[in-house]
């Protein structure tokens, strides 16, 4: 019951993540993910320091999984978010999200060989359908014409990085300390957006307002929440329950938002949104119903 709890909150915040990127969408998004990893990597540093200097060894040797962690997974899935954000709803957004697990399982065959079984390949077709239709807003018009609103297709950009995140954690994150590999990813991605945020600020002409009161607290949860003890409760669910089974958990985040975006953005929820999430959900707890079966 630990783990479900952990596994709960971590779903809370992740929706959190979203509706608060939402809610401070008049910065830049890169300047958010900048800050963002700052703020996360000033409050791990002297929790990792010490594991980075007793694995540097191993972090020189698989630099390139590394850095593909750091890339994929800790600098663009959450840029990705936050520029979506500038363009769509945060319940769009968490929708689409929790088709992860989906396209996890897609990918996963092609790359780790697995196979799915019939009630498996339903929920995929269930829930790539259900996303599509949030996606067009259920208008055959928008599909003939592919007028997909822009931050629906930055938004499929985001959920294949954290495919791609998440294959290479199969592969490679458990060579690593867990705080002393977030201390290095999170370096690496501070390296990494900086110099696209600075890029945002000559842009738009100056040094965005990021110490607005409003705007700080943001990123201040951000920085803490999702960054860290997200990903602290996360590996202690998983560690317990197995990642298929914790993978469901994400499932939750339409709900999660739907009522944070009513409660705390005053968005309109459309009875498309609804169905779709409905749709969404439904496809990937079938998905994630069956334990896959290997080749």
């Amino acid at each position: 019951m630990k783990a479900y709890l952990f596994l709960l909150i971590t779903s809370i915040i992740f929706s959190g993540n979203i509706i608060v990127g939402k809610a401070i969408n008049e910065l830049p998004p890169y300047t958010i993910a900048f800050f963002r990893v700052f703020i996360a990597l000033l409050v791990v540093f002297p929790i990792g320091l010490r594991q980075a200097k007793q694995y540097q060894t191993v972090f020189r040797q698989e630099w390139k999984p590394l850095l593909g962690l750091a890339l994929t997974g800790v600098a663009f899935f959450n840029s990705f978010i936050y520029a979506s954000l500038q363009f769509t709803s945060s319940t769009n957004v968490a929708i689409m999200e929790s088709a992860i697990p989906v396209v996890t399982i897609l990918f996963s065959m092609l790359f780790l060989k697995e196979k799915l079984f019939g009630v498996q390949l339903l929920g995929v077709i269930l829930s790539v359908g259900g996303a599509v239709w949030v996606i067009t807003e259920g208008s055959w018009q928008v599909i003939r014409d592919l007028a997909f609103n822009s931050g629906d297709v930055i938004m499929i950009a985001a959920v294949l990085t954290w495919v791609a995140y998440s294959i290479l954690v199969k592969f490679h994150m458990m060579k690593f300390p867990i705080y002393g590999s977030l201390l290095v990813m999170l370096t690496i991605a501070n390296i990494v957006l900086f110099p696209i945020a600075v890029i945002e600020w000559w842009v738009i002409g100056g040094f965005p307002a990021v110490f607005q009161l409003n705007h700080s607290l943001g990123l201040v949860y951000l920085g803490i929440f999702p960054s860290l003890i997200a990903l602290i409760l996360w590996n202690k669910g998983v560690e317990e329950v197995g990642p298929s089974q914790a993978s469901v958990f994400l499932n939750l985040l339409p709900v999660f938002t739907i009522i944070g975006s009513l409660l705390f953005l005053g968005e309109n929820i459309t009875i498309v949104q609804v169905l779709g999430a409905l749709v969404v959900i439904s496809g990937v707890l079938l998905t994630t119903k069956t334990k896959i079966r290997p080749k």
